[in-house]
């Protein structure tokens, strides 16, 4: 059987990197982007992710040709206006920087994950992936991006909940730093301090969120927060170059993610 999945905001860094992965591994690949575009291989659709009809049309349009949907990976996100403003506090920042962080960078999520988990339980299975970071730990960048990967987790969590018992699988994800083109290009050794010969590639990523998605242990993992690059090291996943990437936990404090501990 084809598995089927879609990795929203795929036309470029992390997005188009999980695509290639996926096509790679044999999935049906379907991308998001306002301008239709991803990687080769890939069936890209155009989509504007603050229209909801538009959303709505890319999860009928997929679900009409393949009749299911496996692997739903939730990486839209928009930049706010001037991206190097994350410098600035907040209180120095436009107030609608939410739209982007939050409008885009949250919200666009929760929509695609309603249309992905009516497929999903409808078929008995599926996974539903969120793009975090340790922005949900830390400060990193600025309030409103932590705050939409803070609420990502929860999220996931939250729709673990409602999720049990239908076969669906909801996670979120901890990336650590992306080895984008563009970070590459900047023609720097490391970045925020973390050395970029141990960052991620973005197909690892989606290497490991294929993986992921086969593990007959999925379900054990509904509701909580991963680290990309543990998951690497548990499935034997490397670098393009064969590098194992770092995590970042300890950085970050260490101790457990989502869902929180049980006393």
């Amino acid at each position: 059987m084809t598995r089927v999945a879609l990795v929203t905001g795929g036309s470029r860094g992390v997005g188009f990197g999980i695509a290639r992965a996926l096509v790679d591994d044999g999935w049906t690949t379907y991308v998001t982007s306002r301008h239709g575009t991803g990687p080769d291989g890939a069936l890209p659709l155009e989509c504007d992710h603050t229209d909801d009809a538009a959303v709505a049309g890319v999860f009928e349009q997929i679900t009409s040709a393949q009749g299911r949907l496996d692997l739903l990976v939730n990486n839209a996100w928009a930049s706010p206006k001037g991206f190097g403003g994350f410098s600035d506090p907040f209180w120095k920042r436009p107030v609608d920087d939410w739209d982007t962080l939050i409008g885009v960078g949250l919200r666009a999520h929760y929509v695609a994950s309603v249309h992905a988990a009516r497929a999903m339980t409808a078929q008995g299975n599926g996974l539903i992936a969120n793009i975090s970071s340790f922005g949900s730990r830390g400060h990193l960048h600025s309030v409103l991006y932590g705050m939409s990967k803070t609420a990502l987790d929860k999220m996931a969590a939250d729709m673990a909940v409602e999720l049990n018992g239908t076969g669906v699988t909801a996670v979120s994800l901890w990336l650590g730093l992306i080895r984008t083109e563009l970070l590459l290009s900047l023609g720097v050794d490391e970045f925020a301090g973390f050395s970029l010969k141990r960052a991620e590639d973005p197909e690892f990523v989606g290497r490991v969120i294929s993986r992921l998605a086969a593990d007959p242990a999925l379900p054990d993992h509904n509701g909580h927060t991963l680290i990309t690059a543990e998951l690497g090291a548990r499935y034997g996943i490397v670098n393009n170059d064969g590098t194992p990437p770092d995590s970042h936990r300890a950085a970050f404090g260490g101790g457990p993610l989502f869902p929180p501990a049980a006393e």
